[in-house]
């Protein structure tokens, strides 16, 4: 059988440029889902670095203890809380962005490099910016519908290899035809 990646290796190929992000990002309230492409430099703000809002003053006399923590409320109180941060499975983030907490992004979404994304962005879309908006649909709508139904990152890695030339085929028209018939088991 051929080599496929250890999915337990932090730096699964020889030149050790590429990382699996789930041995390393171990954050309980970011979710990212299979076959991700997270560029360098890319952050995610975490809940805590926000400051309250629904008062006067955002700044955080609280956590500097002593007369200011006796007269104000428990700084981690006010914070205003986002959820989690969702990554979709196969979502591509260039270089240098930011992502905001709570943020979802959609599978098969892409999102331009030096983007600071504050919104949810759906499946199988492009956005980019400061602050990200939607610059287009990566695929029409029938080849969308037909990846969120196939979830291909959901086959086994020894079958995987087997839809791989299929997943890096440009030919659209064929992939969809290809997915319609692994989708009816009529192959």
């Amino acid at each position: 059988m051929s080599y496929i990646p250890d999915p337990n290796q932090v730096f699964p190929n020889e030149y050790k440029t590429s990382c699996f992000i789930k041995n390393v990002v171990k954050a309980p309230n970011i979710i990212i889902g299979k076959f991700c492409a997270i560029a360098s430099g890319t952050r995610f703000i975490m809940g805590p670095a926000n400051h309250r809002i629904s008062s006067v003053t955002t700044y955080p006399f609280h956590v500097f203890g002593g007369a200011w923590q006796e007269n104000t409320p428990p700084h981690m109180d006010q914070l205003p809380r986002k959820g989690d941060t969702v990554i979709g499975n196969d979502v591509w983030i260039g270089r240098e962005c930011v992502i905001m907490p709570g943020v979802k992004i959609g599978d098969g979404a892409i999102v331009a490099a030096c983007s600071v994304v504050t919104g949810d962005i759906p499946p199988y879309t492009v956005f980019g910016g400061n602050p990200a908006r939607f610059i287009k649909q990566r695929f029409d709508e029938e080849l969308t519908s037909l990846l969120v139904q196939f979830r291909w990152w959901e086959i086994a890695p020894e079958a995987l290899v087997e839809v791989l030339p299929m997943l890096c085929d440009p030919d659209l028209e064929k992939v969809k035809g290809q997915i319609k018939a692994r989708l009816t088991g009529k192959e």
